[in-house]
């Protein structure tokens, strides 16, 4: 499915938020660099959004993005390549990351984890390749919690998106699962009781535009 909507999943993003997704995404930025990490990995990296914002912010720093859908990451290396970015973006799959334990300072993963089969094992495993002291962060869509707002979004992600999406993309099916996973994903509590089971401590979230998305840490102590 994000094989096929690959070559148009960029322009997708921006009309469906608005443009609001690079502003979510920048915030992320700020939390994962905060203590100045010199090794990140972006899980599903999609078309290297996220990862090429880490570098460009942090440029001595080691990054890598992983995905499981090849056209994602050539398209992502096309755009580090133009950006003249030295990131490296690899085919990995989230459940199985191939690197060893502690290899990484921070582990980021940005509207990418309601789409694994098992929300659990990806933490895990996103815990075993941080080293101690590591920040995990996770940026997600969650549940609106404004009076007036959570109707008004409902409305629109089950009567706008998919429409919008096959007029972008010609496809709508992707995006009647994109709405539908929304729903389905845990509430933010329930979510970060699932980082601290994992192993994360200090597991916290921030809201952002009413609820729309969810930014999530914890910390490998």
């Amino acid at each position: 499915m994000f094989s096929e909507i690959a070559p148009r999943y960029d322009l997708r993003n921006r009309l469906l938020s608005f443009g609001a997704d690079l502003r979510w995404r920048r915030r992320a930025v700020d939390l994962a660099l905060e203590k100045a990490p010199k090794r990140i990995l972006d899980l599903a990296t999609g078309t290297g959004d996220l990862a090429l914002m880490l570098k460009e912010r942090a440029p001595g720093a080691e990054v890598v993005g992983a995905d499981f859908a090849p056209p994602m990451l050539a398209i992502a290396r096309r755009k580090a390549e133009a950006r003249g970015l030295e990131v490296r973006f690899l085919e990995a799959d989230a459940l199985a990351l191939p690197f060893p334990d502690g290899a990484f300072d921070a582990v980021t993963i940005a509207f990418g984890i309601r789409n694994v089969p098992r929300i659990d094992k990806a933490l895990a495993e996103a815990h075993r390749v941080l080293k101690r002291g590591g920040r995990f962060l996770c940026l997600e869509f969650s549940h609106v919690d404004v009076p007036l707002l959570d109707k008004i979004y409902e409305t629109y992600s089950f009567k706008v998106i998919p429409p919008m999406g096959r007029m972008v993309t010609g496809e709508a099916e992707p995006y009647q699962y994109l709405v539908e996973s929304i729903r389905k994903f845990p509430k933010p509590q329930a979510f970060a009781n699932m980082i601290e089971d994992a192993g994360f401590r200090r597991a916290k979230f921030t809201p952002m535009t009413g609820g729309v998305v969810a930014l999530h840490s914890g910390w490998k102590l």
